[in-house]
């Protein structure tokens, strides 16, 4: 995808360039074989699998975002966002994304290699020292987060465990302070990530929501009702028609944050009343928080579509349409994040003045 800067015309191209399209052709690929359904199931509770993340480190995957001079493969955000939908389309239980962004801030050799697994802590070390729920924390051999006033990268033995959740992801709490810690700056450095994070994750959201409504087409196509295909009724067919057009306006999003954090800083614009929006942090959140909702809706409505069916085990549906809440959920409740979209755009609201004393109430 490529974008059009100030003094031209505005948008997104929505097809992928040569290299994109070579990109995401090969991890389609890749999880098509490496990854069938019955390595998601395989993975769970725990929600990873260490032979495909073997697999993907032969590929070069886990340090294709650091850069070439560091050993990495030098790929942009926007090339990184192709194989995060890849990841999503195939869930794969491996925190690829989580790694790309801690490599990418910390770009260590044996991270960058897919030796050690990469982590990120969404949220500040609590006093003391630890990190709540980090999402790779279970399985992370490094996690980069922030600590007081400092970003650091900390390794420590991963625990292997963490508390069950309806997602089946690697969540765990770890420690900011204990095991070998690298600062790596002042904690205003991590904004960029925690960006890059909301986009690459809104990316893996729309894989899930893409193939989710491709598994919903299929059903309808394939199951037959009062001897036709359920896909005939116009009931089925409204609950799928309009995902397309949230699949791609999510994809658009992200695709958008990503070139928008290519920008000169004095081209990062926030325009409420001309709705022009070239800022990297606002376009992440929004990316995040529309992604999130496409991928509800599309496994929401894909799971109605395949009936009482879609909440059987064996059915693939509801491994979908539970990874699509888990995975926006990780970073905290949706309305909060609503909130500080809003702050951005708006400002922080204000705190109202006290009534003077004495006040009819």
């Amino acid at each position: 995808m490529s974008a059009v800067g100030p003094g031209g015309a505005e948008g997104i191209d929505l097809s992928l360039d040569a290299d994109q399209q070579a990109v995401a052709e090969l991890f389609d690929g890749f999880f098509a074989n490496e990854c069938p359904v019955s390595v998601v199931r395989g993975a769970e509770p725990l929600g990873f699998d260490r032979a495909l993340w073997d697999a993907l480190g032969a590929l070069g995957a886990p340090g294709m975002g650091s850069p070439e001079d560091q050993g990495g493969g030098g790929a942009s955000l926007a090339d990184l966002l192709v194989v995060a939908e890849a990841v999503g389309r195939a869930i794969a239980p491996v925190p690829l994304v989580d790694h790309l962004v801690a490599t990418r801030l910390f770009p260590d050799e044996e991270l960058i290699s897919g030796e050690l697994v990469g982590g990120v802590a969404l949220q500040p070390a609590a006093a003391d020292g630890t990190w709540r729920l980090v999402p790779t924390g279970a399985v992370a051999d490094v996690v980069v987060g922030v600590d007081g006033d400092q970003v650091v990268a900390v390794r420590s033995e991963a625990p292997g465990s963490g508390p069950r959740n309806h997602a089946d992801q690697p969540l765990a709490d770890r420690s900011a302070r204990a095991g070998e810690r690298t600062v790596l700056g002042p904690a205003t450095r991590f904004d960029e990530a925690l960006d890059e994070w909301r986009t690459l994750t809104a990316a893996a959201l729309v894989g899930i929501a893409e193939r989710s409504l491709q598994m919903g087409v299929a059903y309808a196509t394939e199951r037959h009702q009062f001897g036709v295909p359920i896909g005939s009724f116009q009931a089925v067919q409204h609950l799928l028609a309009d995902l397309p057009g949230l699949i791609d306006g999510a994809r658009l999003l992200a695709h958008r944050a990503a070139w928008a954090a290519t920008l000169p800083v004095d081209q990062r614009v926030v325009d409420v009343d001309d709705n022009e929006f070239t800022d990297p942090t606002v376009l992440a959140s929004m990316a995040f928080l529309f992604a999130g909702e496409a991928a509800a809706a599309a496994t929401d409505r894909s799971l109605h579509v395949h009936g009482g069916y879609g909440y059987a085990e064996e059915y693939d549906i509801q491994l979908y349409f539970r990874r699509a809440r888990g995975w926006r959920l990780v970073a905290g409740p949706p309305a909060a994040e609503r909130a500080r979209l809003a702050d951005l755009l708006l400002g922080p609201a204000s705190t109202p003045s006290p009534a003077p004393a004495g006040a009819a109430r």
